[in-house]
């Protein structure tokens, strides 16, 4: 391909160009990145562990926490490995790798939250047919065709970006090969990528945002016809922290890819970046253990389980 030889790899700009800083990004990045694998490995295996934890809605949180991870580490750990090794360059095969996974992850991401939410709201609006709908068939399927979909997705944006010409091996105004700052790159014509970009980003992004809202939109309703003192509180209790899983996850994601440009756009967009990547996924196991009984006593099992076996 005429692309791969005339750039064989790309130099990625990272957090920050000043070294003292660099450094500094290192140790916060790092202990980020541990922090996120390490509650996450936890969520997984309390879940697998606790025979009360094997149901639809854990089963989709274990998915989501190994998304989590996946998401983390097809970024921040190449951005790591060139602080330590003080060198920035990334090969050409390497970015079309990366930007492959990021977009999987990324992805998939947003589509299991709009799972969950349909899940809570079979779980409130339809508790008598719960075990029907939400059959360990019917949550397979839904796994199955979330992991189709985001490949489908990730796969059309590498292999568009893979028929482009990089003339120049140019500095990329990023941490890791995200597309936008990987086109500006080319030397070819971008607008079926820019167009897909629109379209495919888009349709990820805002359907299952929309899928979300109306699920909670129904939720809601069929909460406040719940006339039992305490009913509505409890029903919506099993609802919250997801809730503010999605706050967190659509804020800072909305806040990278739909605010308008701006003169310092390229800092801006690498700190929503790195919001939506790095500390999103970090966040999301303590927001579910801290709120959420069942996870804080499978946890609390686990650990005394291993502290007993290790002694």
């Amino acid at each position: 391909m005429e692309n791969q030889s005339s750039v064989s790899e790309f130099f990625l700009r990272g957090i920050s160009e000043l070294p003292d800083q660099q450094q500094i990004f290192f140790g916060i990045f790092l202990c980020m990145y541990l922090i996120t694998v390490t509650g996450n490995v936890l969520i997984i295996l309390a879940i697998g562990s606790d025979p009360h934890l094997h149901t639809p809605m854990y089963f989709f949180l274990a998915n989501l926490s190994f998304v989590d991870m996946g998401l983390i580490s097809s970024t921040v750990t190449k951005m790591l490995v060139n602080v330590q090794t003080k060198h920035h360059s990334i090969s050409y095969m390497g970015c079309l790798t990366q930007m492959y996974f990021f977009l999987m992850f990324g992805d998939l991401d947003s589509f299991f939250l709009a799972v969950m939410a349909y899940d809570r709201y079979v779980a409130i609006c339809h508790p008598l047919h719960y075990s029907t709908i939400m059959s360990p068939r019917v949550c397979v399927l839904l796994l199955a065709l979330c992991w189709v979909l985001t490949n489908t997705v990730a796969l059309t944006h590498t292999l568009l970006m893979a028929r482009l010409s990089f003339c120049v091996a140019g500095e990329i105004a990023h941490f890791f090969c995200d597309i936008t700052p990987v086109l500006k790159l080319s030397c070819s014509d971008t607008h079926i990528n820019e167009w897909t970009v629109l379209a495919l980003g888009g349709t990820v992004l805002i359907v299952p945002f929309i899928c979300i809202v109306i699920s909670y939109i129904r939720i809601v309703f069929a909460i406040l016809r719940v006339r039992a003192p305490g009913g509505g509180n409890k029903a919506f209790s099993t609802c919250s922290s997801h809730l503010c899983v999605v706050c967190v996850f659509y804020g800072t994601l909305f806040s990278a890819y739909l605010s308008p440009p701006s003169v310092d756009s390229e800092e801006k967009d690498i700190a929503a970046a790195a919001m939506y990547t790095v500390v999103t996924p970090m966040l999301n196991p303590f927001i579910y253990t801290l709120r959420n009984k069942d996870m804080k006593g499978a946890l609390k099992r686990l650990l005394s389980y291993s502290r007993s076996f290790s002694s």
